[in-house]
């Protein structure tokens, strides 16, 4: 029943982010700052390690579960078992977004080779990138 919940949370989240504009697609030739926080949380992830991963997340997760483990349940059994059964990941174009939020393409690989597409949403809380969301879904017509 808190997958349920959690899709509904992550979709409702989408629908906000979708009315705000992104600006241009951008593509940085060095590491973007919120790019660390997303190879964080997907390692932790793999590693199972709850706290990492949740250490990451966004101020409205935070306050949406009542432990790392909440979260960490929610995540895997929500549809996003991809991320943390993934052997690598690249980082594709970004969008900034008119709240000063980003968009990232992230690719992954899983461990069958299928691949996926996910986009991250983050935002800078208190001087710190935090992922607010994420939408994932296997790459269509893609191989390895």
């Amino acid at each position: 029943m808190r997958s349920n919940a959690f899709r509904r949370f992550v979709l409702a989240f989408f629908a906000v982010v979708a009315i705000s504009v992104p600006v241009a697609a951008q593509t940085e030739p060095v590491e973007a700052p919120w790019q660390d926080v997303i190879s964080h949380q997907i390692q932790a992830f793999r590693d199972q390690d709850a706290p990492g991963a949740f250490s990451d997340a966004g101020q409205m997760f935070q306050a949406a579960f009542p432990s790392p483990e909440a979260f960490f349940v929610a995540i895997i059994t929500g549809g996003y078992s991809a991320i943390m059964e993934s052997t690598s990941h690249s980082f594709g174009e970004f969008r900034r977004t008119e709240d000063a939020g980003v968009v990232q393409v992230v690719r992954l690989v899983g461990k069958s080779q299928e691949l996926y597409e996910a986009w991250y949403q983050l935002r800078e809380e208190e001087g710190v990138w935090r992922v607010q969301g994420v939408m994932l879904q296997k790459a269509a017509g893609i191989g390895v």
